[in-house]
């Protein structure tokens, strides 16, 4: 079922999906969470997609935010909303409201979305593109406890992680660090079976894709071992080694499809490593709202990393500086200690040069 509403508000909106609830013989909700995706005009159909996907593991009422302010000084003066509900096999496993503000209106989105967010239920705030640079204070992202972005659509991937770093609230996390998961695990596995001491690792990945630095700052964080980049053509992370002295531990995905895991002593075997969409990818993210606190501490690394290089370029550059200023100051005190000793006699002059050979 499909109903438009055009220039309407937020409780009409609330009032047609209880109707459109009723027409569809279910008066109980049934759903789980809130999800609000903030996206653009162009990027709403495959988000909203990937999220009714996702719902059928986890029903939710979707919001799907657009903000359309105008070109004009007309159009933006001028505050509306237009809302498109969609209810039943159209929106996946719960409900779906598109949501078009226009004008004014779209500096005060909150104000729109407060009133439509289930009862006593989690909310969940995804930005497919586009994310504001600290999510926990976007006024949307404010509302909810669990706040999803992706690095990979950023125009710097790579350097996106730092700036979620910089902003990191416990509830925060990134698709970039989902994608990594089923990685993380056979890794894990691999260690499990082979409990040996790591002397270094390996990470071979495409050089913008954010996925394949997280997983070298989780080696590094959780192994405490130097991690060596080795860029290649992809698709995404190709291979991971782990340095042992029987051996390296190999993981190794050419294609992104199927992996060969190799293990000192034990024969290959293939894994499934399949790179996943990203209705997977939520679904993932939706079955805990905790905070990921092995997430914070991987992509935090990043920057605890750059501080430990900036101070050791600081402290290289400083020791020559102090040394200068030290010998400079010895060379005062010399000047000063020859300017203000007495004159000796020239006879006892020539007695000290004639002891010393000179």
């Amino acid at each position: 079922m499909r109903i438009d509403l055009t220039d309407t508000t937020s409780s009409k909106i609330n009032s047609a999906l209880m109707d459109a609830r009723r027409a569809s013989g279910s008066t109980a909700a049934g759903m789980v969470l809130t999800m609000v995706i903030v996206v653009d005009e162009g990027s709403a159909y495959d988000a909203l997609k990937c999220a009714n996907d996702a719902s059928r593991e986890h029903p939710s009422r979707i919001l799907a935010v657009i903000k359309r302010a105008g070109r004009s000084p007309r159009a933006r003066a001028g505050a509306r909303l237009d809302a498109e509900i969609l209810v039943g096999s159209d929106a996946g496993s719960g409900e779906t409201v598109v949501l078009r503000l226009h004008g004014e209106l779209t500096s005060h989105a909150q104000s729109v979305v407060l009133p439509l967010l289930l009862p006593d239920a989690p909310v969940v705030v995804w930005w497919p593109e586009n994310a504001p640079l600290n999510p926990a204070q976007d006024p949307l992202g404010a509302l909810a406890q669990r706040r999803i972005t992706d690095a990979v659509t950023a125009e710097s991937p790579v350097g996106q992680l730092a700036v979620r770093a910089d902003s990191y609230t416990p509830g925060d996390t990134d698709l970039a660090w989902t994608r990594i998961t089923g990685w993380r695990s056979m890794l894990a596995a691999a260690l499990d079976q082979k409990p040996v001491r790591i002397s270094g690792a390996v990470v071979e990945g495409e050089s913008y894709n954010p996925s394949v630095e997280l997983l070298g700052l989780w080696l590094h964080d959780r192994l405490r071992v130097p991690v060596q980049r080795i860029v290649t053509d992809g698709p995404g992370i190709t291979a991971v080694r782990l340095r042992t002295k029987d051996g390296d531990i190999v993981l190794d995905r050419p294609d992104g499809l199927m992996g060969t895991l190799s293990i000192p002593g034990s024969p290959d075997r293939m894994v499934a490593l399949k790179r996943r969409d990203t209705a997977e990818l939520i679904a993932e993210e939706l079955r805990r709202l905790d905070e990921d606190a092995i997430y914070a501490a991987a992509v935090r690394t990043s920057v605890d990393k750059l501080a430990d290089e900036e101070a050791g370029v600081e402290a290289a550059v400083a020791k020559p500086v102090a040394e200068v200023v030290d010998q400079a100051a010895e060379e005062a005190a010399a000047d000063i200690a020859e300017a203000t000793e007495p004159a000796k006699p020239a006879a006892k002059k020539s007695a000290a040069k004639k002891r010393t050979g000179a």
